[in-house]
């Protein structure tokens, strides 16, 4: 059995894409993935599983997704050592510590090579700093992300696909999957 990661994107937003995490955690149990765990309630998930790689974890779950609640949400699959790196990565650990809300992860499904970072500039706040890597988007955002202009207009500056957690969250789910955050 293999450790695995994954953040669901745009789950339980607004009403939409309703999924109960305890109803999720039964199914992935029948199914026959082992230790599963889960994080507030939106789309964070810890399991163990048979499967070898990360697409056949995501389109697993598409399936089960689909069959038992009628809903698709993209799957962001990471395992232990990805996190762990991203996590090592972030430029903003200090603020973060500080004030674990104001730092987030904007999860990449692929490198942004197209990214217009010149766009992202223009559009930050005086007190908003972001840096790009292969894998995140990763931003100081001390007034909080909900009305920033720069993460409102992340999907079309970056032009791939991506799912976006606190530092908080970040932390917790990392923990949940065994990784010690202290000596990250």
């Amino acid at each position: 059995m293999k450790r695995w990661i994954v953040f669901l994107r745009g789950v339980n937003v607004s009403g939409s894409n309703r999924l109960p995490m305890k109803e999720l955690r039964a199914v992935l149990e029948e199914e026959g993935y082992e230790k599963v765990e889960t994080y507030i309630q939106s789309g964070n998930i810890v399991f163990d599983s048979g499967h070898e790689n990360y697409a056949d974890v995501s389109h697993d779950l598409t399936d089960l997704l689909r069959e038992h609640f009628g809903i698709t949400p993209r799957s962001h699959v990471y395992s232990p050592q990805d996190i762990s790196r991203i996590i090592q990565l972030n430029p903003y650990k200090e603020e973060g510590l500080e004030a674990p809300k104001s730092v987030h992860f904007f999860l990449l499904a692929e490198p942004a090579g197209e990214a217009n970072l010149e766009r992202l500039s223009e559009l930050k706040a005086y007190n908003e700093a972001f840096e790009l890597t292969d894998d995140a988007l990763y931003l100081h955002a001390p007034d909080g992300i909900g009305r920033s202009d720069l993460v409102k207009e992340l999907d079309r500056a970056l032009g791939v696909a991506m799912t976006g957690r606190n530092m908080r969250t970040l932390y917790k789910v990392a923990a949940l999957a065994g990784l010690d955050v202290e000596d990250l």
